[in-house]
């Protein structure tokens, strides 16, 4: 649509949010494996962990998460993990993501669920 300004926080896309919610689920400290296990859960999809962290490292060039790796643990055999966090681009990209949702199915509701 031409004359409309562009958003002030990216648009997030399908995956890109399913990955953003589990992130916002599962607090700081999130990490590739542990995003990927809640999608799963919630969603019943199964995930190719590439998938995952192709997405984590784009949402990160996006500005809208962070990541810092951690210290060695004898259980990986001294192998650093990737933590995530939100960033707040990320918080406000997922508000605006869930209210264009609300907006859409406003009034919806009960078709959606006899579907």
């Amino acid at each position: 649509m031409t004359g409309v300004p562009p958003p002030s926080t990216p648009l997030l896309g399908d995956f890109e949010q399913l990955v953003i919610l589990a992130l916002f689920r599962l607090g700081a400290g999130a990490y590739g494996a542990t995003i990927r296990r809640e999608i799963e859960a919630r969603t019943g999809r199964d995930l190719a962990i590439s998938a995952v962290y192709v997405t984590l490292a784009r949402l990160e060039d996006k500005g809208l998460i962070a990541s810092h790796v951690g210290d060695p643990t004898p259980q990986r055999g001294g192998r650093r993990r990737k933590h995530f966090m939100l960033r707040p681009a990320g918080r406000r990209a997922l508000s605006q993501a869930y209210q264009h949702f609300r907006m859409m199915t406003d009034g919806l509701e009960g078709r959606l669920e006899s579907l």
